[in-house]
């Protein structure tokens, strides 16, 4: 079964609660026993990989209940139900949610308060992740994805759009970016300047030039992919230079028999397509600058250890 959003976990979280103190992994192995959650669901990560989903939304139902004095933090990591949580166990809710904290003055006073910040747009953001089913982390993960989609189909249509002299020279820029070539004088100099059929250019793997990385780069429509013939090509033109290692780039996609080819090869072939290509010039920093960042603190548990 899916991983219930934060608000359906607010009543077995307040439940575990209330059968003494306990910690945000211990509560959440709990409720996933009660739920019949599989191994792989237990595991399963925020799209950041930054943290367990389960326990995000085992930490955001807590939260919310501690700001309605339904949950108490008595010790560093540990977490308790008040006197108020368990009066409102006895009730036997259906449900609790953002709406049933509502009723509780301490929590209306948390979520009035937000709004008197100088931040205009301040109130509102809460007010969404407050009732929104995912948690805040789970939506600037999500916003965040969603950002890095346009931007990568962005970036593809403007490639397509430039010569192919152009390409030449993004692909100089992202190599240097990782790490090959040395300077970008050095690999233009090695890039384009090959010559041999199935070989637009040659870069040094490394600084010194010890080794050596064949490339090719093809810059297709979309709908245009790259088949088997394409891939066989470069690499016969590998083992005519006594070469081990390529890169097959292009702006288009790899047909699923070009991708089983390259795998079963002596040689070590990259195949890079559009949207791997896109996502390294992101990764670089190739062709995008930085807009605006986005910094998530904690509170610093140490700090306050005794």
């Amino acid at each position: 079964m899916a991983i219930p959003d934060y608000q359906t976990l607010m009543l077995p979280v307040l439940a575990a609660a209330a059968e003494g103190e306990t910690r945000v992994p211990a509560a959440a192995e709990k409720i996933a026993d009660k739920l019949g959650l599989s191994s792989a669901e237990r595991e399963e990560m925020l799209p950041s990989g930054k943290q367990r989903l389960l326990h995000n939304r085992v930490h955001w139902a807590k939260f919310y209940m501690s700001k309605a004095g339904l949950i108490a933090s008595p010790k560093r990591g540990l977490f308790v139900a008040t006197e108020a949580g368990l009066a409102l166990l006895k009730q036997n809710p259906a449900k609790i949610d953002v709406e049933t904290l509502k009723g509780y003055a301490a929590f209306s006073e948390f979520y009035s308060q937000a709004g008197t910040t100088e931040e205009p747009d301040q109130h509102a953001a809460i007010a969404g992740a407050a009732i929104s089913g995912a948690t805040p982390e789970e939506q600037i993960d999500a916003a965040s994805s969603l950002l890095a989609s346009a931007l990568k189909a962005d970036l593809l249509a403007r490639i397509i759009e430039q010569s192919p002299a152009f390409f030449e020279r993004l692909i100089v820029e992202l190599l240097v970016a990782m790490g090959y070539g040395g300077s970008h004088e050095d690999a233009a100099r090695q890039l384009g300047k090959s010559g041999d059929g199935g070989i637009d250019g040659v870069i040094d793997e490394d600084r010194l030039g010890l080794d050596r990385i064949y490339v090719q780069a093809k810059r297709y429509a979309p709908g245009s992919g790259v088949g088997r013939p394409e891939i066989q090509g470069f690499v016969g033109s590998l083992v005519g230079l006594g070469a081990t290692k390529g890169v097959f780039v292009t702006t288009s996609s790899f047909s699923k028999q070009a991708q089983e080819y390259a795998r079963g090869l002596q040689q070590r072939v990259i195949l890079i397509d559009g949207e791997r290509l896109t996502e390294l010039m992101i990764e670089f920093d190739v062709g995008v600058r930085r807009y605006r960042s986005v910094e998530v603190k904690r509170v610093d548990e140490d700090f306050f250890a005794d």
